[in-house]
């Protein structure tokens, strides 16, 4: 039986403008929280040691109860089908995502217990937390693996956000921002110019469109609370 150990706390209540791997944007900061049951110092003792963990999580948001042997990765512009197994696409038997993060720090926190900062995070807030596991270089490293038809991109994409926009975000949140968007959040069959797209991070809503191969921000402005 699985058991969630843990939840993220992160800058995205929704899935739209979540890097598509984890790694991608280092200034994203993210934290693990324990679940009542596992917040015991002694669990996590020595994971100090290490500078990077793997998180086995789940696909909260897409749990159901059939499953397709091919997909549409978005890498391939949404048009041609892969095998389930050959992509990390959250449709799968079993909705089981994979991430690395940097381990930032392991600190203590009144009625949180031991709660671990990360940083370089793909995930949607309160994403359900399986299990924590320690990167070992050696082992898990592999500096002549091949990336099949998910090779890395060769660049990311200009930003232009006016600063008086970006001031009105803390600087630490500002740089994330700019890194999250320099990956183009967009699917990547959409093409319109003339759209205007929409995303929510760390409380504000984020508008922004993309002509001739620039990111331009539209707006920046605090999301309403319900």
């Amino acid at each position: 039986m699985m058991r969630v150990i843990a939840r993220i706390r992160s800058e995205f209540p929704d899935k739209f403008g979540i890097p598509r791997q984890s790694g991608l944007v280092n200034a994203l900061r993210a934290s693990v929280i324990f679940e009542p049951e596992y917040r015991k110092a002694d669990a996590l003792r020595g994971l100090e040691g290490f500078s990077h963990l793997w998180l086995i999580w789940q696909f909260s948001e897409t749990v159901r109860d059939t499953w397709s042997p091919t997909v549409r990765p978005p890498r391939l512009g949404g048009n041609v089908r892969m095998g389930v197994f050959a992509t990390r696409s959250p449709f799968r038997p079993n909705p089981i995502g994979l991430s690395c993060v940097k381990l930032e720090g392991i600190a203590q926190e009144e009625g949180l217990g031991s709660v671990l900062y990360v940083s370089g995070a793909d995930l949607m807030d309160g994403t359900p937390i399986y299990d924590v596991k320690p990167y070992i270089p050696y082992t898990d490293a592999h500096g002549d693996a091949r990336g099949g038809f998910a090779a890395a991109p060769s660049e990311t994409i200009p930003v232009d956000c006016p600063a008086a926009l970006l001031e009105k975000l803390p600087p630490q949140q500002a740089e994330a921002l700019l890194g999250v968007l320099a990956q183009d959040p967009r699917p990547g069959y959409q093409e319109d110019p003339e759209r205007v797209y929409g995303m929510h991070f760390a409380g504000w809503n984020v508008r922004f469109c993309v002509a001739d191969g620039v990111l331009r921000v539209r707006s920046i402005e605090k999301k309403e609370s319900l």
